[in-house]
């Protein structure tokens, strides 16, 4: 074991294991068995997240998304370390960037892509078999090309074509005020949605239950038995898949349950440039009022801030009290809303 010192001073010996994978870990590798030039042993240091964890080898995430692939025999040193809350700078970073309701959607479009999409002028038809009206409607942002009447019956024959309704998603403000008018007067207004920023620093701080969060890059079976959009069902499980790791840099959240059950929490956190989208944040009714929702946000955030991403978004339903309860108590306020409209069949 060796006895030289981690960058942070702690003393250089291996105290992880598997059940440490989804943990920020800090770990010293031999690069090679001995430096030609001083006859002396070659280290690396890696922080970042552990996401798995082999007979071979062992995976770290850095903070620059670059995978360190370890093999156990050269794995010399390693520990926990906990989520980078780095509370110096936090008032620079403060400042989240900015961005209009167009932008935002187009955002969110990004870090939920469809498996289908193609441009019709400057909207956007997008498909994924049927998982979530997101993925599986328009968005009507800009300048179609075509008259109104030709590129809604355009949008009409290409859902068609897909064996699935046509939503059209109306963003407020974004989409012209004329063709909201005239969308709304088709049908009711479909699952109202608020779209919510907030500055990514403070969301990165300590708080209660942060150590029994995991991270990972996909979403495993005891993941997906909690989040309730997904229906193993044969038809969309392989489109739900694409969709939930479709994204610049994507992150899931569990928090085990220690008695080995479904997970007690979960959330998901897409990181694209200086924005980082959080959605799926999701408590099992027998594990709320425990600050676990705020605990996989934290640290999702965190992640994301060392990622150097500066904002959050996320979108949440209008009626859904409870959780934009808690994102008033995190900072975020209102950006703008959207909603979906079904064009009636031919």
């Amino acid at each position: 074991m060796s006895t030289s010192q981690f960058p942070d001073g702690g003393t250089a010996e291996i105290r992880i294991d598997r059940s440490d994978v989804g943990r920020r870990v800090s770990v010293r590798r031999l690069e090679t068995p001995a430096d030609p030039a001083t006859g002396r042993p070659v280290f690396r240091d890696v922080i970042g997240v552990l996401t798995s964890w082999n007979d071979h080898e062992l995976t770290v995430v850095g903070r620059d998304c670059s995978e360190a692939r370890i093999p156990v025999d050269r794995l010399v040193a390693g520990k926990v370390v906990p989520p980078r809350f780095d509370r110096r700078g936090a008032a620079r970073r403060g400042e989240q960037p900015q961005a209009g309701p167009a932008e935002l959607q187009r955002l969110a479009a990004g870090s939920w892509p469809a498996v289908e999409r193609e441009q019709l002028g400057d909207w956007t038809l997008r498909a994924a078999q049927g998982f979530t009206k997101r993925a599986n409607s328009a968005q009507l942002l800009g300048d179609p090309g075509l008259p109104r009447p030709a590129a809604l019956e355009r949008v009409r024959a290409w859902y068609t074509a897909r064996a699935l309704p046509a939503w059209v998603e109306v963003t407020v403000p974004g989409t012209d005020p004329a063709l909201v008018a005239e969308l709304d007067g088709l049908g009711e207004r479909v699952t109202p949605t608020l779209v919510r920023t907030a500055p990514l620093a403070p969301l990165a701080r300590p708080v209660p239950g942060a150590e029994l969060v995991r991270l990972s890059r996909t979403a495993g079976d005891d993941w997906l038995a909690v989040y309730h959009r997904f229906e193993d069902d044969g038809t969309s499980a392989e489109a739900a898949h694409r969709v939930l790791h479709g994204g610049p840099s994507v992150w899931f959240a569990t928090v085990p349950d220690p008695d080995g059950a479904e997970p007690l929490a979960i959330g998901r956190c897409v990181i694209d440039g200086a924005w980082a989208h959080f959605g799926a944040v999701e408590v099992q009714p027998r594990a709320r009022r425990r600050g676990l929702a705020r605990a996989v946000m934290a640290v999702l955030a965190a992640r994301a801030a060392e990622e150097r991403a500066r904002g959050a978004h996320l979108q949440v339903e209008a009626d859904n009290e409870a959780a934009n309860a808690l994102y008033d108590d995190l900072g975020f306020r209102t950006s703008h809303t959207y909603h979906y409209v079904r064009l009636p069949q031919a």
